[in-house]
């Protein structure tokens, strides 16, 4: 559910970051350096609004709070996370974890996206007065995988929102993607905000 900035609605958000470093038992020469932690959005990567510029928030260690609809009881608090809006009420947060290992990064990845796909009907399960319905737009071919999530939601008051997610993985390194908007399926700016998720994964380690 997308939320206003200003305490009328609720969205997803995103996942965050937390970098391990590693001890170097070689000689200097041959030491790998710390890359340091992935790298985020910036704004401008994010799917152009059409009366307004993006602006972003800091990069922030620890989960998004609150926590992002669907995906948040499966972050870590090693996440971080940074915001991102619009003048209007368009938003979006991405989310980075780096994990301790490629195969609990791969978990954690399939975690998420197993949320994702079961969100229509966690939402509605959590939230009586709501009615959702999802999309699943595919996987993107970058690192080892994107996958690319829509989530409409109505409540009885009158609110429309549409939602899009991603869940993308580098090595060890995971993240996920929010937009959110007012609107249906027909707003969704689908193709940006998959070029926004390939982006997004290429900046990560």
């Amino acid at each position: 559910m997308y939320v206003h900035n200003r305490g009328v609605r609720a969205t997803v958000t995103a996942l965050a970051t937390g970098a391990a470093v590693a001890v170097a038992t070689v000689p200097a020469t041959a030491a790998t350096p710390d890359p340091g932690p992935p790298s985020f959005l910036e704004p401008a990567e994010l799917p152009p609004h059409p009366t307004s510029d993006w602006y972003a928030g800091p990069v922030t260690a620890g989960q998004p709070d609150p926590l992002p609809m669907c995906v948040g009881e499966a972050l870590p608090s090693t996440a971080s996370h940074r915001r991102y809006w619009t003048e209007y009420d368009t938003g979006a947060l991405q989310v980075t974890v780096v994990e301790r290992s490629e195969r609990r990064a791969g978990r954690l990845a399939a975690l998420l996206r197993e949320d994702l796909a079961g969100c229509a009907r966690k939402v509605m399960e959590r939230y009586p007065d709501v009615t959702a319905t999802q999309k699943y737009y595919g996987r993107l071919n970058v690192e080892e995988g994107a996958h690319v999530y829509g989530v409409h939601t109505v409540a009885e008051w009158g609110a429309s929102d549409i939602g899009l997610f991603s869940v993308g993985r580098d090595g060890r390194t995971v993240t996920v993607v929010q937009w959110g908007q007012m609107g249906t399926f027909a707003h969704a700016q689908v193709a940006d905000f998959r070029a926004t998720t390939v982006k997004a994964v290429n900046k990560l380690y």
